[in-house]
This record gives structure tokens, C-alpha cells and sequence, in this order.
């Protein structure tokens, strides 16, 4: 039948030579022979078909009659299903159902209830027998798989698992569980802990540390060493029960072994057997007569060796895992004991002995490798290798410390200093400036002058002086701290030096000059330390090394000192001439012994800072704040006697005597400022005058000559400019003439003829 039924090609019912060209129209002929070819084809389709049915005739009657047979059973449970909903359609049936299914359910869950229960009672009375057990194999003596016990018992009972919201949800049995299970964890650490306890102790007796093999352990008796060992190991608490081991080790083995001040020797001692109830002791024999070789690196190592190897063999039982675990209780503390008690002792004081360290770098390093071979220490962590990473940078180590002692030295320096000057050199300050053998007496590197400066400055600059050469002359990474060594030594007496002497500051003293005249030198040297080093400076040096910034600050901040010391002195010398109270009255004895008394008080002063500056500042320094005190003083006193509104005869003269009598007392110091240069470049043969840098000298002497000279001759100075060239202005001379004299034609005609003239 599938040949029959196959799709029909129309090009088959032509003839070749018909269908040469698929683009030509048929003609009719060529028609008419495809409709009789396709007539002919569909008769022989039909003959086809009907042959086929009529030789299966028996299969389509069998599947014609099961088709009439299903339609009837569908029929049929269609009228079973209809009656069906017709019965369910009554209330009370319907009521009836609904409650046998619910009892038919609430009973399939109270089944299902009792056997969770069952299984729950089941595994809770396993669980306890399991607790049961282990406790009895803890009585046996067998801890190991009382170990195991518990570490099954664990995981089954999840904890360390479930959160609290979870716990809460649980049966409350697995919580009585859970702590009968942690009372049983406790139970057997503290069994296996005291009888690590019991087994290796310090035996004050016998001077030494004992190992026993064999022990007993609560109510088991003969319990070995390495059943206790592997029991921690199976509950995880190996390093809880070494603890106390390793503390012991370190108290009374390892920490004398590096202290060189009580030496000891061990020497091993075994008795019997590790199946014996005996075992073996560490002996630590105390000796103060041991020769001095022992005391060196490889008498060091050795005793460490024989301790740790001591541990191995008798404590760890040469077990790898255990030892290991020893080790990480041991090792960070015992590698900083050998470090701050030898290692860092031996490291070299002079950069020349660097090369003699190597003797303790190769035997730090053959130490820590033998460690390694017995898993005391990782072999492959790189921070176990403690002693060999310290003498590896012993360098830097070397350099360190060479950089503490420097700056606690610079620090003693700068704090014991009391910044005062000999008193044999205050008398005579140019002959001390000029001492070439005096350590305080000190060329300025940008000056031809030499400068007064503390012992602690001079020390300080010495000692960066020191600290740059052995820069020059190391290598790249001790080089560095050098550097900063130098750097830190100098911010140390930037930082220490003002508070040091804060107070000092606000009083008429000489530590103030001296430190301006420190950081004045110190800036000035730091400024040189560039030219004078950096080309032998290490190449990595070059690139870091810089002072310059250090200079300005300390420039700055000795400018500031002065300064201050300064306004100190004018605001004492203010001080004293408010005694005055204005200069009024002078004709009445009192008040004039009152003034007088006053500018005693400040030719005091000025005397005293004299005595203080002069041999310690520098000359044009020293002229520099004399003239501004002075200055202050003169023009303070000229303003006074300038306000008062009313002068008598009497009075004039006595303000006279008094102006002459400080003018006079001052003379001397007037004279030794006139003669000193402002600038040691300046041209010698120029003379400045001293009214130049005291503007009010001028005018005071001026003053003193107006209080007792005619009003004409007055007149004729303000015409001639005379007053104007001392600093008197207009109404400062209308207002001293108005005080002076009294009214009067020849008054009115003098100040008409002093408006007149207004510079």
C-alpha cells in the first residue's frame, strides 16, 4: 500500500523529449495524453485499495466491534458515575463521609506520631549508652576509644551544629543530652590534663624535669603516655593538655638555657624502659664555673638542641603531628628568648664587626634546621624562621640600635642643659666669642663672626656631624636609619627646647638669647649639611636625604625667641616708668624722688640686659635689641612729659635734671652702641649715626634743652626745623609751649609764627 499511495511526479506521465525544456508550454496533444495517462493511473489506485481490504477484511471487522464495545462500557460508567453523584447529593451521607475520613486520618497521624516517638526514644536510649559506655571505657582505661566515644557522640548529637531557634525546637532530652555530653567531654580532658600533670613534672629533688611512660588516670592504673597523647589527639585537645608541659619547659629548662648570667648545663638520665613504670629525667645542672666558650653561640644552640630533642623522644614519643603541635606552644616564646637575651646582645657595636656575625647567622641557621627535621618548627613557613629572619637584618638591627643610643644621647644632652654662660666669660663675651678652644664658642658657617651658642647645641651638631659620616661610609639600609637618626636628633631640640624652658621665656633671663643664638647656628649648619655630605652620600641616599626643610623652622622659631625676650624686657622697662605717674609734679620733693627712683629702676634694667646680652648675642644682633628697649623707653618717657598741661618754672628744671640723669647714666652704653657696625660687609668709613636706630634719642635731648630755653629761641628751632629733623610735629610743640609759658602777646605772636611754618 505504500507504493500506491507514493506522490505522483507529472513529468513521469511525459516523455522525455516532451520535457526537455520546463519553460515551454505543453501543446495540446501533450494534454490530452496526460489526462488519459492520469485516468489510467487512478483506476489501477482503486483496484489497489479494494484488493487490500478485501484481503484484511478479518482485522477490520475485529476492530470495528472493539470500538462498539468501549463505547458501551463508557456509556455504562457514566450512568454508575451520575447515580453515584445522585447518592452524594444527601446532607447526612455527605456529614457521614467527611467524618470517617478524618477519623481515618487523625488515626494514620497518630501512627505516624508513635513510630517518630519510638524512633526518637530509640535513638535517645543509643545515645545514652553510648555516654554509658564511654564513661566505662574511661574506667577500663581505655581512653582511646573513649575518645573516639565521644567525638562520635559529637557529631550525632550535632553540637556546636544547631543555632539557638533551632535548640529551642528541639525535645528537651537532647539538650539533658548534650550537656551529659560536656559533662563527659570535661571529665576526660581534666583526666587527661592531670595526667599530663602527674607524668612530666618538675622534681625539685632530683634538680631536674621527669618523664614518666606508665601512670594512672582517676581509677584506671597503668595508663601509658602515648594512649593519653593519642587520646587528646582524637578529641582535638592536644594543645589544651601540651599547654602546661610547654609552660614547664620554658620556665625551668629553656629560659635559664639563654640566661648567661646563671648557666646551666642538661645531662639525660633513663631508667628503665618506656614499657616501665619508670622514665627519664632532664637534669638542669646550675653551674657559675663554666668556661667561657660555652657561653658562645654554639654552646647555646647545643643546649636548645638537647632540650628540644629531649622533648621529642620522651614527651612527644617521636611522633611528628605531636611534636609539631608542641612546638607552636613553644617556639614563639623560646625564639624570643634566645632573641632579646643573645642574639640582640651580640649584634655588632661598630659596622666593621658585621662580618664577625656571621658565625651566629650560620649557627641560628643550622639551629632552626634542625628543628625542622624533628616538625618542631614548619619547614615550610618562613615566619617560623625567626632567628634566621633577626641575623638576617642584623643590619638593620645594628643600625637601630646604633639610632636609639644616638637619640638618647641627644636627648640627655638637650635635657641636662641649664642654657646659661660661665661666669667667668660675662664680662668679656668678644674675648669668649673669640676662644678657639671653647666647645661654645662657634664659627657660623654663613658668617665671619663666631657665635656664643649652649653646650647642648654644639654636642648635638658634633654628634649629626658623626652620624653623617658613618652614613657616607654604610651601606644603603643602615645608611637610612643613620639619616634619620641625624633628622630625628635635630627635631628633638626643636621639639623639647621651647617647652623645656617655656617659662623661662617670660622673665629676664639669658636662656632666651641662647637659644636664639642655637637655633641661628643650627639652622645655618643644617643648611651646609647637603654641600658637605651629599656627594658621598650612597646613591639610594641622594634621592631621600634632605635637612633643608629643618632650617627655615628653626630660623623662624629663634626670631620668635628673641622677639619675645624682647617685648619681655620693653614691657619691664614700661613697667618702670609707670612709676613716674606721667612725670607730674616733679617740683614737690616726693613725687621727683618717685621719678627719679623710676628711671633708676630703668638703667637697672637696661643694665642688666646688657650684662646679659652683650657677651652672648652677636654685636649687630646685640645692637639690634638694645636700640629697640631703649627706643621703647625714650619715647615713652618724651610722650609723658610732652602731655603734662601744665609746667611750672621749677618743675622744667627738674624734669632737665632728670632727663640728664638718664642720658647721663646711659652714656657709656650709648657710646659702645655708636661703635658697633650693623653689618660687618658694610663700608668702615661710613659712619651711622645712633639717632638712626633710636629715633626717640634725637628728640629727648632735645627735650631737655627745650625745658630751659627762651620761647623765641623755641620759635626760631621750629622755624629753623630743627624740632621737626628730632621728631617733633606741630601740636607737640604749640601744647609743650602752652604748658610751658603763660598766655601772653609775645606767646600769641610765637605760636602764630609756628602755624605758620607746618612742615
Amino acid at each position: 500500500m505504500d507504493a500506491v499511495f507514493k506522490s505522483i511526479d507529472v513529468r513521469d506521465l511525459l516523455s522525455a523529449s516532451d520535457i526537455d525544456d520546463p519553460s515551454s508550454p505543453l501543446s495540446a496533444p501533450d494534454l490530452r495524453l496526460l489526462i488519459h495517462r492520469l485516468d489510467a493511473h487512478s483506476h489501477h489506485i482503486k483496484s489497489k485499495v479494494q484488493s487490500y481490504i478485501l484481503s484484511h477484511h478479518t482485522h477490520f471487522a475485529d476492530l470495528l466491534s472493539l470500538s462498539s464495545s468501549t463505547f458501551s462500557d463508557s456509556l455504562s460508567l457514566s450512568s454508575n458515575l451520575h447515580s453515584l453523584l445522585s447518592l452524594l447529593s444527601h446532607d447526612d451521607d455527605h456529614r457521614q463521609i467527611l467524618s470517617t475520613l478524618k477519623e481515618i486520618q487523625s488515626g494514620v497521624s497518630e501512627l505516624e506520631a508513635t513510630k517518630k516517638k519510638a524512633s526518637i526514644v530509640r535513638v535517645i536510649v543509643r545515645l545514652s549508652g553510648n555516654l554509658g559506655g564511654v564513661k566505662e571505657l574511661m574506667r577500663n582505661g581505655d581512653f582511646v576509644e573513649a575518645a573516639k566515644g565521644v567525638r562520635d557522640l559529637k557529631m550525632a548529637l550535632r553540637i556546636g551544629d544547631v543555632d539557638e531557634e533551632r535548640e529551642n525546637e528541639e525535645v528537651v532530652v537532647y539538650g539533658l543530652l548534650r550537656k551529659q555530653w560536656l559533662l563527659c567531654f570535661e571529665e576526660i580532658q581534666d583526666l587527661l590534663v592531670k595526667f599530663m600533670s602527674n607524668v612530666v613534672s618538675f622534681d625539685p629533688q632530683l634538680g631536674g624535669i621527669r618523664v614518666v611512660y606508665r601512670s594512672s588516670v582517676g581509677d584506671a592504673h597503668g595508663v601509658e603516655l602515648r594512649t593519653v597523647l593519642e587520646a587528646m589527639d582524637v578529641l582535638g585537645i592536644l594543645d589544651y593538655g601540651l599547654a602546661k608541659t610547654a609552660d614547664l619547659f620554658i620556665k625551668h629548662a629553656i629560659a635559664p638555657a639563654v640566661n648567661f648570667k646563671s648557666p646551666v648545663s642538661f645531662l639525660e638520665e633513663s631508667s628503665g624502659s618506656q614499657e616501665e613504670s619508670s622514665g627519664t629525667i632532664l637534669k638542669i645542672i646550675s653551674s657559675l664555673e663554666l668556661k667561657a666558650e660555652d657561653m658562645d653561640c654554639n654552646a647555646l644552640f647545643t643546649r636548645m638542641t638537647k632540650v628540644v630533642k629531649f622533648i621529642y623522644h620522651n614527651v612527644c614519643l617521636e611522633n611528628g603531628p605531636w611534636m609539631r603541635c608542641f612546638g607552636k606552644l613553644t617556639w614563639p616564646r623560646m625564639s624570643e628568648l634566645i632573641i632579646s637575651n643573645f642574639l640582640s646582645k651580640v649584634v655588632p657595636d661598630d659596622a666593621s664587626k658585621l662580618a664577625d656575625f656571621q658565625k651566629v647567622m650560620n649557627s641560628s641557621s643550622e639551629f632552626e634546621t634542625v628543628l625542622k627535621d624533628i616538625m618542631f618548627i614548619s619547614e615550610s613557613d618562613k615566619n617560623d624562621e625567626r632567628l634566621s629572619n633577626f641575623a638576617d637584618n642584623v643590619e638593620v638591627h645594628f643600625a637601630v640600635r646604633k639610632k636609639t643610643e644616638m637619640l638618647a644621647n641627644a636627648r640627655q644632652l638637650i635635657l641636662k642643659c641649664d642654657f646659661t654662660v660661665p661666669e667667668e666669660f660675662g664680662s668679656k663675651g668678644h674675648k669668649f666669642r673669640n676662644n678657639r678652644h671653647s666647645e661654645c664658642a662657634v664659627n657660623l658657617l654663613f658668617s665671619s663672626e663666631r657665635c656664643i651658642v649652649s653646650h647642648a647645641s654644639s654636642q648635638l651638631m658634633k654628634l649629626v656631624h658623626q652620624t653623617l659620616k658613618d652614613v657616607c661610609l654604610s651601606s644603603p639600609r643602615v645608611a637610612l636609619e643613620f639619616y634619620h637618626a641625624a633628622r630625628d636628633a635635630l627635631l628633638l631640640y626643636e621639639a623639647i627646647i621651647p617647652i623645656k624652658l617655656e617659662r623661662q621665656r617670660d622673665s629676664i633671663n639669658q636662656a632666651a638669647v641662647l637659644m636664639h643664638n642655637d637655633c641661628l647656628y643650627l639652622s645655618q649648619e643644617i643648611l651646609g649639611l647637603a654641600f658637605e655630605y651629599r656627594p658621598d652620600f650612597p646613591s639610594f641616599i641622594k634621592e631621600h636625604a634632605i635637612f633643608v626643610d629643618i632650617a627655615p623652622r628653626l630660623q623662624l622659631l629663634g626670631e620668635d625667641i628673641l622677639q619675645q625676650h624682647i617685648q619681655v624686657t620693653i614691657s619691664n622697662l614700661k613697667e618702670a616708668v609707670d612709676g613716674a605717674d606721667g612725670f607730674q609734679n616733679t617740683h614737690q620733693m616726693p613725687q621727683y624722688e618717685s621719678v627719679k627712683f623710676s628711671l633708676e629702676r630703668v638703667i637697672f634694667i637696661i643694665e642688666k640686659v646688657r650684662i646679659l646680652w652683650e657677651p652672648v648675642l652677636l654685636p649687630s644682633t646685640y645692637k639690634r635689641c638694645m636700640c629697640m628697649s631703649l627706643e621703647s623707653v625714650f619715647l615713652r618717657i618724651t610722650q609723658d612729659i610732652l602731655l603734662l598741661d601744665d609746667i611750672a618754672a621749677e618743675e622744667s628744671l627738674q624734669l632737665q635734671r632728670l632727663i640728664q640723669l638718664l642720658l647721663e647714666s646711659l652714656a657709656p652704653l650709648l657710646e659702645a652702641l655708636s661703635t658697633i657696625q650693623n653689618d660687618k660687609n658694610s663700608d668702615q668709613s661710613f659712619s651711622r649715626p645712633l639717632e638712626a636706630d633710636i629715633p626717640s634719642l634725637g628728640k629727648i635731648r632735645k627735650l631737655a634743652e627745650l625745658l630751659d630755653m627762651p620761647l623765641k629761641s623755641i620759635t626760631e628751632a621750629w622755624e629753623f626745623g630743627d624740632l621737626y629733623g628730632c621728631g617733633f610735629i606741630l601740636t607737640e610743640v604749640v601744647d609743650f609751649i602752652k604748658a610751658l609759658f603763660t598766655d601772653s602777646p609775645l606767646r600769641k605772636d610765637c605760636l602764630a609764627r609756628i602755624y605758620r611754618i607746618n612742615f
